[in-house]
């Protein structure tokens, strides 16, 4: 797997810069245009630009993210089905530790993983994913963010996002000081400088094509790490099927994920902003086609590993190169796939209860067991009232649940 990780750090570092060059060159093309020889200072503010933002991504970019998809963190006893899974998965996958677990109070499954490294990772679920989907789903699931994890590339997706937002600001930023301020004066002033003419046209085009050019580097990243991440999916769990059901499940799901954006939407295991009904990806896409992914993880025949993906991946594509870098290929084992776990004990309804229960409790609800074995569930509100069975009548007073 170290391979892996080595030539997707290689190829993600390669894009990091083209868009660190592109937001640089951004920076000097505007400041020559808006006053000549100012190209120096226009450079020196996109590197403080990019210097600040990267910074903050690289220390708090994970805080953010989960803030903006507004996930609190749990705790083992909280879900302990989902902890195991995780546990099992960081074994399987060769983290130092199991990362941090967060929950979103969201009815659309889907899940992200972020963290700037594997001893700083943090995986999140929503509520959605967990009602929906069985064990294996679920093993399938987390075993593919914390593939993310394993592969170093949660990183590198959020200091590319970060730079994207610095060309995008800065392109926006240029638009606007020279349409509405000296530009145009300094412009109709121009006694014939053909240098300057040719800076001003290729700024205008800079301001236009660059966050075009940033979205493209930006979503090629998301696409191709979606693959790695499905294959290290299949190569931790040694059961293809269980992502493939678990993709196919999410996809025919109609609730929408209220608190994703275009920037945060390449993070999620599946485009949280909509799917397409034929499942098609275009390049304006955050994800590669979802019945692709699920026609590549079922057509890895008895193998689970690195090089069956790979195989899949072309047969499926018709593309003559594969997806897994060719040194990553060489030194991967031939894994067999594995048969589907135990089934599970409790249905849909009971993980339902389940994660319900969870989210009342994280929302401080008081739960009072009745002798007539109800269960009654209280919001904080209703401390210290006295409130009656509605099946048997028996009086309680509402206590705070013990932690």
């Amino acid at each position: 797997m170290w391979e892996l990780v080595r030539a997707n750090q290689r190829r993600a570092a390669t894009l990091v810069v083209l868009m660190a060059a592109l937001l640089f060159l951004l920076g000097y093309t505007l400041g020559e245009a808006l006053a000549p020889g100012a190209g120096a200072g226009g450079l020196f503010v996109a590197f403080l630009v990019w210097i600040g933002l990267t910074l903050v991504s690289y220390y708090q970019g994970d805080s953010i993210f989960l803030a903006l998809a507004r996930a609190r963190r749990i705790e083992k006893k909280d879900n302990p089905v989902l902890f195991n899974v995780v546990e099992e998965m960081s074994i399987a996958a060769g983290l130092p530790k199991p990362p941090d677990v967060y929950i979103i109070d969201e009815a659309a499954p889907n899940a992200f993983a972020t963290g700037r490294d594997p001893q700083h990772a943090v995986v999140a679920v929503t509520a959605g994913l967990l009602e929906t989907l069985n064990r294996d789903e679920l093993q399938g699931v987390i075993a593919h963010e914390l593939g993310h994890v394993a592969n170093r590339d949660v990183l590198y997706m959020m200091m590319v996002g970060v730079m994207m937002g610095a060309i995008v600001l800065l392109a926006d930023a240029g638009a606007r000081m020279f349409f509405y301020g000296g530009g145009r004066r300094r412009t109709s002033s121009r006694s014939g400088g053909q240098a300057q003419l040719i800076i001003l046209v290729v700024a205008i085009a800079l301001m236009i094509l660059a966050p075009l050019v940033a979205q493209l580097i930006y979503l090629a990243i998301s696409r191709r790490r979606e693959y790695l991440a499905d294959a290290s999916s299949a190569l931790y769990t040694r059961y293809p099927e269980g992502l493939a059901s678990a993709l196919e499940k999410i996809s025919r799901s109609t609730a929408k994920l209220g608190v994703a954006t275009r920037a945060t939407a390449p993070m999620y295991i599946v485009n949280p902003l909509g799917v397409s009904p034929r499942g098609l990806a275009d390049l304006s896409s955050t994800h590669p086609p979802i019945s692709e992914r699920i026609r590549i993880l079922r057509s890895m025949g008895a193998g689970a590993g690195l090089v069956h993906y790979d195989q899949a991946f072309r047969k499926v594509t018709g593309r003559a190169v594969g997806v897994v870098p060719f040194g990553a290929l060489a030194a991967a084992e031939t894994r067999p796939a594995a048969p589907p776990g135990a089934p599970d004990a409790g249905s849909r309804l009971e993980r339902v209860r389940q994660t319900t229960d969870m989210l009342w409790r994280l929302n401080r609800y008081s739960f009072v067991p009745c002798a007539c074995g109800t269960t009654l569930k209280f919001p904080p509100a209703y401390l210290g009232r006295q409130i009656a069975c509605p099946h048997c009548g028996t009086v309680h007073k509402v206590q705070p649940t013990a932690a």
